[in-house]
């Protein structure tokens, strides 16, 4: 991030609860991109964290969504019911009023948290989507496959899939792209070590440089 970039945090009320915001501002961003965090919280997750400096470098606003329950201090997500209808007051508020943040918009975020930006990308009326570590279904289960809620997200969208992800490898994830939808394999697990730093700094980088701005 530029010395210019401005740093706030936002709470932001919901039907459950309030939420935070946290808000990352180059000076004159082109758009902006929301991401929400995985069910284990970890807003400060390796993937999210590049996400961040690579797009707010870009000139993206770029907002790390906080969810009430992870607010709250609970140590597990709700439903995904309730993690929708957080998100989707949260990005609003931040789309609008005073200082509000511009369009186009981007949603995403790193497992559960790329679940909601699927689910809300058109209600939110989203341009694109960065989906990080897309749970496709839960490890050791492809029976309970989560390829509907992939298929809502927008075009374009960006999957960025570990090689060895037990929620869905790439080869798994691949089929059940949805139209102007494009995968990136890095390597690495469904949460990346530190060892794919490069590989996720070029990906996002990648992915940055195709963005509807």
């Amino acid at each position: 991030m530029t010395a210019l970039t401005r740093t706030t945090v936002r709470e932001i009320e919901t039907p459950g609860g309030p939420g935070r915001a946290h808000i990352h501002r180059p000076p004159r961003p082109c758009g902006t991109v929301a991401l929400g965090h995985g069910a284990g919280g970890g807003l400060g997750a390796i993937d999210l964290a590049i996400a961040r400096e690579v797009l707010v470098a870009a000139g993206w606003a770029v907002v790390i969504v906080e969810q009430p329950w992870l607010v709250a201090g609970r140590r597990v997500a709700g439903r995904p019911p309730t993690l929708d209808l957080a998100w989707v007051p949260m990005v609003e508020a931040l789309l609008t009023g005073r200082g509000h943040l511009p369009r186009p918009l981007v949603v995403g975020g790193r497992s559960a948290g790329a679940r909601v930006a699927c689910r809300t990308a058109g209600a939110l009326e989203a341009d694109a989507a960065l989906l990080l570590s897309f749970p496709l279904h839960p490890p050791g289960r492809p029976d309970r496959s989560r390829a509907d809620e992939l298929a809502l997200a927008p075009d374009p969208s960006w999957v960025i899939q570990g090689s060895g992800d037990a929620f869905g490898t790439p080869d798994e994830v691949r089929p059940h792209l949805p139209r102007g939808t494009t995968l990136l394999e890095v390597p690495g697990a469904h949460s990346f070590p530190g060892s794919s730093r490069a590989a996720l700094t070029e990906a996002v980088t990648s992915v940055a440089g195709m963005l509807p701005g």
